[in-house]
């Protein structure tokens, strides 16, 4: 294996003033080297990771990374700014920046290694010793861990490299014994324990009893991000750190892209306390119920482990712990309340930003129902004609040989997945404020509301319902003795029983009254006022293309048109929702072939695709024009969204499928007028955008060359790899 970074790989007078330009000077080296294949679809993953969360670290580092199909082999590229580039860390501006590059299917190995340097980064010594290195060989051996004894981070001899897959086991097996361990180099070994005489003795401590007199207070943590390379890793090592100056035993289960080994339930039994701190959901989290919990975002372990060490040893001081019998769940604070509300936001989030992550879990996971239901009535509807919803059972009458029975067939299994759109949408978000316990009740809610007509608005009621009535059991303190039941008997029982009497009894009877009188509304519009409704719900498909204003306008649209036999409306409705969400791409595509030189190369290659994600209603294909340019890109999409959604209910175009784009339009009604709207809207927001950014000096993307920056817009190079 060549070495994962080399002298050709670091640049110790980085000169890029932006985290884009920066990415795409050390991605170069890259590309030179034959590391990467295609840099802006490096650079276009480089971009993506980075929109999750800032890579930027207190103590001046910059870490953005990724997994990509273009790196041909994990890969490392340092480089170092004088005048520092702002990668989003609340100190201010990185001067050393790491370029981690992953192959999209990288094996454990060499996952493993990467994070060995993320740990690395954790150590101030390191750090200095790379700002002092005076030429990038050394720079390089540095990392590699080739350098003698006092660099800093870097262990005693140099067998044990960041480049070699010897040192594998010594971070990856950060699990139940000793690796959680680790003291401040990566490299330790598996058989070794703490160094230097510090004070945490054994990490495993099986033997050891939960809190007991005179021995130091014993945390567990769980440390994940998104890709699973970097920060999973430095949140381990900071917390370790962190622990060892306050004299805390700290044991860490990584869960990274290299997958993750699981704590020894002894060690998390003898645990005073546990620490979240993840971006991504924290697997297996019923191991940790019972314990005072914190639950943090990972950067927060990265930037203020002491913080979260004496805010967990404060709660258990307090006995507030994890509601028990939470197994499962998100709740991991049970008396503070800290989760499973924070499960749906990030700590000190208000209640309407959680409220729409709740709604939005619900509506991520009925999607693919809508989409695999909605497109085989469709294509019932184009082989058997309007009356297959009228053919007999395919369990009593089905012909091989006809056409209509295979017609009838698709129309009946699309119906049933069309069935559990409203279960569906309750159960998870259900689940999404109290995970796995809030399954049952938010099904059987789902399924009351259809019973009782009470449709979309009683699932959603049904939903947030049983999320409340589950996350208020587990605040409630149960005897030991019954922890093991509460997650499989009592929640599922107590919970289903109450959102059961809720539905049926209580509001299950208004809900379904209002759910009549919109449906009667939708039925009655005609003229000015379903005009308007178009126009409203074109600008709503444009908003955020993709983003939770799309799927409300989406899931009102779809909630329509999810019945046996839907109005003329309701179809209307979802024929102007879908020609208005593919107008942002088209126009986008279409921007990029006729002024092409307003655009930079990235963006340009972007727009073939476009054509395509347009033409198949995937409003998501014009985000990486908006996140380039959104002051231009998104309201002119909004404007060609509402005149594309007003002209195709002016037209008076119907659609049964909630999904397929231009390759439904058979099933459209007046079909050719249907696509008159489209293209309106496509050319208007094409005009609009192109006399925009044509107002900017100097055009954006016009020159590719490093500078040439515009001091009132952001500059080219910055943009690329977002819009890549």
């Amino acid at each position: 294996m060549s070495e994962m970074i080399t002298a050709d790989l670091v640049d110790l007078d980085l000169s890029a003033d932006s985290k884009e330009a920066a990415a795409r000077a050390l991605a170069e080296r890259m590309v030179a080297l034959g590391r990467v294949t295609d840099l802006d679809g490096f650079l276009a993953d480089v971009a993506a990771r980075e929109a999750q969360m800032p890579t930027g670290l207190d103590g001046g580092i910059g870490i953005p990374h990724c997994r990509s199909e273009h790196v041909t082999e994990p890969t490392l590229a340092f480089g170092r700014s004088a005048a520092g580039i702002d990668f989003g860390a609340a100190d201010g501006p990185a001067d050393l920046i790491f370029l981690i590059a992953a192959p999209a299917g990288a094996d454990d190995a060499h996952l493993t290694i990467l994070s060995s340097l993320a740990r690395q980064l954790m150590n101030a010594e390191f750090t200095d010793a790379l700002r002092a290195a005076a030429d990038a060989g050394a720079a390089a051996a540095l990392i590699r861990g080739e350098e003698p004894d006092g660099t800093g981070g870097i262990p005693e001899g140099n067998e044990d490299s960041v480049d070699s897959v010897d040192s594998v086991d010594s971070v990856a097996v950060p699990a139940a014994a000793s690796a959680g361990a680790a003291t401040g180099s990566p490299d330790v070994g598996p058989e070794e324990g703490p160094q230097n005489g510090s004070e945490e003795g054994p990490r495993n401590g099986p033997d050891d009893g939960p809190a007991e007199r005179g021995r130091p207070f014993r945390v567990v943590a769980v440390t994940s991000c998104p890709t699973g390379i970097a920060h999973t890793y430095m949140a381990a090592e900071s917390l370790e750190k962190a622990g060892r100056e306050a004299g805390v035993e700290v044991v860490v289960e990584t869960q990274g892209s290299a997958g993750f080994t699981r704590l020894d339930p002894a060690v998390i039994e003898a645990a005073d306390g546990v620490i979240f701190a993840h971006d991504v959901p924290v697997r297996d989290k019923d191991r940790f119920a019972g314990k005072p919990t914190v639950d943090t975002g990972v950067k927060t372990a990265i930037n203020r482990p002491g913080e979260l060490l004496d805010e967990v040893r404060g709660k258990a001081a307090r006995g507030e712990v994890t509601a028990a019998g939470a197994a499962g769940a998100a709740g991991t604070d049970g008396a503070s309340g800290t989760t499973p509300v924070e499960r749906g936001g990030k700590p000190g989030e208000g209640y309407g930003t959680k409220l729409r992550v709740w709604l939005m879990s619900g509506v991520s996971y009925m999607v693919p129902f809508v989409a695999a239901g909605g497109l085989l009535i469709a294509l019932g509807f184009a082989i058997g004609g309007y009356e297959i919803n009228k053919a007999p059972s395919v369990m009593d009458h089905f012909v091989w040989s006809q056409a209509d029975s295979w017609a009838a067939l698709l129309f009946q299994v699309g119906g049933v997945a069309f069935a559990f759109l409203v279960p569906v949408l309750a159960g998870y978000i259900a689940y999404g404020m109290a995970d796995r316990p809030g399954l049952v009740p938010g099904f059987v809610g789902g399924s009351i509301a259809l019973t009782v007509n009470a449709g979309f608005l009683g699932g959603l009621a049904a939903g947030l319902i049983s999320g409340a009535v589950v996350m208020a059991i587990q605040r409630v303190r149960i005897p030991a003795a019954l922890r093991g039941i509460m997650p499989v008997v009592v929640i599922p029982l107590i919970s289903s029983a109450v959102v059961g009497f809720l539905m049926f009894v209580v509001i299950g009877k208004p809900i379904a009254s209002a759910q009549k009188a919109m449906t009667d509304w939708l039925s009655g519009l005609s003229g000015a006022n379903a005009v308007l409704l178009g126009a409203l719900l074109g600008l709503m498909m444009c908003f955020d293309l993709g983003g939770p204003v799309n799927k409300v306008a989406y899931a009102f649209a779809t909630a329509g048109i999810a019945v046996a036999d839907p109005s003329d409306s309701a179809m209307k409705i979802m024929a102007a929702v879908m020609a208005a969400g593919m107008v942002p791409p088209l126009a986008m595509a279409l921007a990029t072939t006729v002024r092409g030189k307003l655009f930079n190369a990235a963006e340009r290659e972007n727009g073939k695709a476009a054509w395509v994600l347009g033409a198949s209603f995937i409003s998501e294909g014009a985000i990486p024009f908006a996140a380039a340019d959104p002051l231009r890109v998104i309201p002119s999409s909004m404007v060609g969204g509402a005149l594309t959604g007003a002209l195709s209910m002016a037209f008076g175009a119907t659609l049964r499928a909630p999904h397929g784009g231009i390759f439904v339009v058979p099933l459209i009604g007046n079909p050719l007028l249907y696509l008159v709207a489209i293209a309106a809207g496509v050319c208007v927001t094409t005009a609009l955008v192109i006399v925009l950014k044509g107002l900017r000096k100097p055009a954006p993307g016009a020159v590719s060359g490093p500078g040439g920056t515009d001091p009132s817009a952001p500059s080219p190079e910055a943009k690329q790899p977002v819009a890549a």
